[in-house]
């Protein structure tokens, strides 16, 4: 029962990274197609594209985070412990009553 718990886990991680790289490929080649339309229309005169790449950017660096767990305070680890802590507590909270 543990061994399709880690497997399910596992499975849900490889399809969230799966997830992240296909909108990590949809960024780069909409990005590297808005650059090219804004270099022919006015050659970079005014690089309008970069709002776009900025705005959407943010959003894949979010993603980022939430995959690989950037995030030092709420990482994947911070999760477990809790996870546990919260089961020992009603665990224990059970035992007394």
């Amino acid at each position: 029962m543990e061994r399709e718990s880690k497997y399910i886990r596992a499975k849900e991680r490889v399809e969230a990274e799966k997830k992240f790289y296909n909108g990590l490929i949809s960024y780069v080649v909409v990005i590297s197609f808005l650059a090219a339309i804004n270099y022919y229309t006015n050659g970079f005169a005014y690089a309008w594209f970069l709002w776009a790449a900025f705005g959407w950017g943010i959003g894949v660096v979010i993603g980022a985070v939430k995959t690989f767990g950037g995030n030092p305070f709420f990482g994947r680890d911070w999760e477990e412990r809790k996870i546990k802590e919260f089961m020992q507590e009603d665990e224990q909270r059970t035992k007394w009553q």
